[in-house]
């Protein structure tokens, strides 16, 4: 009874997860997220005030609504606007379910049938195969083939798959790339197969991991967000202050006998005060500020940068750090052949050819290059380099497509093996001289395998000895003519121990393998491998009896070695001048990666990440290392670290959330940080330190999602997982790095831009407040109207704000060092300027209110005393109707004037220091 409850309840666990996918944040609370903010706050409740005191005045239709239905009707907008951009960030946890396996083939009752993936439960027996999605994380117990290789891409964002095993790993702090007899819920087998018993379902598997720390991932406000909220706080305690002193000063009018009353007196002071938090707050910031950002999404989307998240692009202006997936984002994410070397001659001693290979991806173009530098012509004419392009294609199992709804040639397959493929096609076919424009002619789809094709044709496979952990080899016995040739690939020492001939690349002829040659290949092999960094392939053929059908192990000897090829995931081109522009912007990178700390130093070195360090001891850490060292120790290594190897999911995201919590944990290490800090020039040792980093997390794989949601800005590649997307603020279509840079010095002049339009706005509602203050100082009528205010704050200062959004960037942009975080959108000082301004326009829209009644043609030409003492007209003789005092043309006036000053001071705000001429 225990083990059917225990049983069920996995499968409930299982099926909540599945269920979670599902579920995002309710529409509802979506929409009430969109007004949870103070200047919106007390918009609404103008509104409301507004309303309720047009119906105690006993006003109806539409006078009575047109001013809170306008204000509703902002907020409304600007609610739509945010609904829209958050719905998108929702879809990141929907992505998940397409790693999902649906089916998986299990041992129930004695025998094997295929279930449903969420009927799984610990302990289920599991047989998995060639293409299968693996259903849950499961040990192997019994291996089916050969080997067993698993796609773990999505888990690591390592392109080479993993060899799977029987046996437990004996590493201490393994993760996922060395624990090799686990295999891992959402990757796919490439190779073999094997049975396995599971030990995860649902949450408590690895894929389940990667979802819960997205759900624990709440989203910050972005650093503009934080100054307009702080500004908003800042508002309401000066809107609040003036409508009270408003208020109190006008006391003793609130028996004037024009009200009709002292409680009809304090409405109406009341209804002036409400005016005054209309004209204080900026209704149209918001809307100025989304158009903003959307014409830089715009202008960003023309440098391949597609913006997600409408906030991110403004926070990619104070970025300071940029923690960069390696795999797929720094390199191609394609293994290519980038080096190859045969024996030349052994006449005059043992002569090495060294050829290197160019291109980065995996189409089939490229040229092959002597140890000279010049280019080989026609290389399928070299009696090596032709067997290294028939050995390629034929001892293969991997296939190269062209997808021509991408427009990118795919792999199907080991990376590994259609780098092979990929280097066949770079070789040529030989006995023509015009074969390499020839193939030009071809179309992409028929150029993907022509050479490999052929080649095939020629050699038709007989048998077959899969790849095994203990030979580390592969060997293909073919017919062609009457004749059997075997081919063989595999490790080096495999296949060099194997040869006893060589074949000479200068006259193809073969000879004995001797004990020089053999150290000299042995020594290339180790200097590909250790100092470049390159995985390494050696080919060997040999000659077969004519009547042979079978290969065995023991074929697989007197072998005749043909080449050695050095292949590796290349960096992108343009990756190393995007690092010195990092650099120079004051823009910190740190390469994060789950490869080999070896490997992955080298690549750093060739895209110049470790150019400005002459020792990088302490600049590259594994997570292993870098979670052993100290409290104190780490927030050192945080400052210095340019490389993170052997990373996990949850690594990434801890390093996003150590690198955030610098601030907090810096003033500790402030009397520690004697080195190593100034040079790397980000802060100033000797200065007041700025520990606060805000960071840009790139990736492309499942594995990078929690990252990229947690981080600051989040950059997803365009070729990357729909996950990584779903979950990132920003997706770099061309998957170049160097896009990001172009990105960065958009979103600090989109920040520029955005400083001076709110500085525009904030001086001309400051105008507005005073007008309205002045006016009720001096005991004069209104000088305008509430719904005149909205007007002006949406339509005469919202148009030249967004106007003011249109400026180019400076051409210094990317000189600066990023901006702190803390920096305040209006400081003390500025606020004073726009105070002064603001007075200025304010006291201009007053003044033109009296010019009307006092010495205008059209008006009154009252004594000023009079305006004074509008409010007891009726209760005493004068010269003049009282109905003047609710003539609408002062009130044109005043707006007239206030809006011709506010384009001047449009004009004023195109820069904050410099003269408009």
């Amino acid at each position: 009874m225990d083990g059917f409850i225990w049983k069920n309840k996995c499968r409930l666990e299982a099926y909540m997860f599945h269920i979670s996918l599902y579920t995002g944040t309710p529409f509802w609370k979506l929409v009430l997220k969109q007004f949870d903010d103070l200047l919106v706050k007390i918009l609404i409740a103008a509104a409301a005030v507004s309303l309720v005191l047009a119906l105690i005045n006993g006003e109806t239709g539409l006078t009575a609504f047109l001013e809170p239905f306008v204000i509703l009707l902002i907020l409304a907008a600007n609610a739509a606007v945010g609904v829209i951009t958050e719905t998108n960030a929702e879809k990141a946890l929907e992505e998940l379910r397409a790693y999902q396996a649906d089916i998986a083939t299990v041992l129930r009752n004695g025998c094997f049938s295929i279930l449903p993936a969420t009927e799984l439960v610990p302990g289920d027996i599991v047989e998995v195969s060639v293409g299968c999605k693996v259903p849950a994380d499961m040990r192997m117990i019994e291996m089916l083939s050969n080997q067993l290789r698993v796609d773990q891409a999505i888990l690591t964002g390592e392109s080479c798959s993993v060899e799977k095993e029987l046996e437990s790993t004996i590493a201490t702090n393994a993760v996922y790339q060395d624990k090799t007899n686990i295999i891992f819920s959402g990757t796919v087998v490439v190779m073999g197969r094997a049975r396995a018993v599971v030990v995860g379902v649902g949450a408590n598997t690895a894929m389940g991991n990667i979802c819960d720390s997205m759900l624990r991932t709440d989203d910050e406000a972005t650093p503009l967000k934080k100054k307009l909220d702080e500004f908003g706080t800042f508002l309401a305690k000066v809107i609040a202050g003036i409508c009270i002193l408003v208020w109190i000063v006008n006391i003793g009018h609130f028996r004037d006998p024009s009200h009709g009353g002292f409680l009809r007196g304090a409405i109406h002071y009341f209804k002036i005060a409400v005016a005054l938090a209309v004209a204080a707050i900026p209704e149209g910031l918001p809307a100025v500020v989304t158009t903003c950002l959307a014409l830089g999404t715009k202008r960003m989307a023309r440098l391949n940068a597609i913006v997600r998240s409408l906030p991110s692009v403004e926070t990619l202006g104070c970025t300071t750090v940029i923690c960069s997936d390696k795999t797929g984002t720094l390199t191609t994410n394609m293994m290519s052949v980038s080096k190859i070397c045969a024996v030349h001659s052994v006449h005059h001693g043992p002569a090495i050819a060294e050829y290197s290979v160019s291109g980065t991806s995996y189409a089939p173009e490229g040229m092959i290059f002597g140890s000279t530098g010049l280019q080989i012509e026609f290389p399928a004419q070299l009696p090596c380099l032709l067997h290294i392009a028939m050995c390629s294609a034929v001892c293969n199992e991997s296939i190269l497509q062209y997808n021509p709804d991408k427009g990118i040639y795919e792999k199907i397959g080991e990376s590994t093996e259609v780098a092979l493929r990929v280097l066949a096609e770079k070789v040529g076919l030989p006995g023509f001289d015009s074969m390499p424009s020839a193939l030009h002619m071809l179309t992409k789809h028929e150029r993907a395998s022509y050479c490999n094709q052929y080649w095939e044709s020629q050699f038709k496979k007989v048998s077959v000895l899969e790849f095994s952990r203990d030979r580390k080899m592969m060997s293909v016995l073919c017919s062609r003519k009457q004749t059997k040739i075997m081919f063989s690939k595999g490790a080096p020492e495999s296949i060099i121990s194997r040869c006893s001939n060589i074949l000479c690349n200068d006259d193809g002829s073969t000879v004995p393998l001797s004990v020089a040659v053999r150290d000299e290949l042995e020594s290339r092999f180790h200097s590909f491998a250790g100092k470049e960094t390159l995985r390494c392939l050696s080919l060997a053929f040999k000659q077969m009896p004519v009547g042979q059908q079978t290969l065995s192990f023991e074929d697989e000897k007197d072998l005749t070695f043909i080449g050695l090829v050095g292949m590796l995931d290349p960096p992108r081109e343009e990756v190393r001048n995007a690092m010195l522009a990092c650099m120079t912007a004051g823009i910190r990178v740190i390469v994060v990666t789950g490869d080999n700390k070896s490997t992955a130093e080298s690549l750093c070195n060739k895209i110049g990440a470790f150019d400005h360090l002459e020792d990088f001891s302490g600049r590259s850490f594994t997570a292993s290392e870098f979670e052993e060292l100290p409290a104190l120790q780490q927030t050192l290594a945080l400052q210095r670290m340019a490389l993170f190897t052997r990373v996990e999911p949850n690594h990434k995201r801890m390093l996003v959330e150590a690198l955030q919590h610098q601030n907090e944990v810096g003033k500790k290490a402030h009397a520690h940080l004697n080195c190593g800090v100034e040079d790397l020039g980000l802060v100033n040792a000797s200065a007041n330190i700025n520990f606060l980093f805000k960071v840009a997390m790139t990736g492309d794989g499942v594995n990078d999602a929690p990252a990229l949601k947690k981080a600051d800005i989040g950059i997803a590649m365009g070729s990357g997982t729909a996950v990584a997307k779903s979950a990132s603020d920003m997706v770099l279509a061309d998957d170049n790095f160097a896009s990001i840079v172009a990105a960065v010095a958009e979103g600090r002049a989109i920040y520029n831009n955005t400083k001076q339009f709110i500085r525009y706005m904030i001086s001309s509602n400051i105008g507005e407040v005073v007008c309205i203050f002045v006016a009720a100082v001096l005991g004069i009528p209104d000088t305008l109207a509430p719904v005149q205010l909205l007007w002006v704050n949406l339509v005469t200062d919202g148009l030249p704000a967004i106007a003011i959004g249109f400026n180019k960037q400076d051409s210094d942009v990317m000189k600066a060092k990023p901006r702190k975080v803390n920096e305040a959108v209006v400081s003390g000082w500025l606020f004073f300027r726009y105070l002064v301004i603001g007075a200025y326009v304010g006291l201009a829209t007053v003044a033109g209110f009296v010019w009307w009644f006092v010495y205008s043609d059209r008006g009154p030409k009252l004594p000023y005393k009079e305006l004074m003492n509008f409010d007891s007209c009726s209760t005493r003789e004068t010269t003049y109707p009282c109905s003047i005092f609710d003539d609408r043309h002062p009130s044109t006036v005043s707006m007239t004037v206030l809006v011709v000053v506010e384009m001047f001071n449009a004009l004023n705000n195109l820069s904050e220091n410099q003269s408009l001429l």
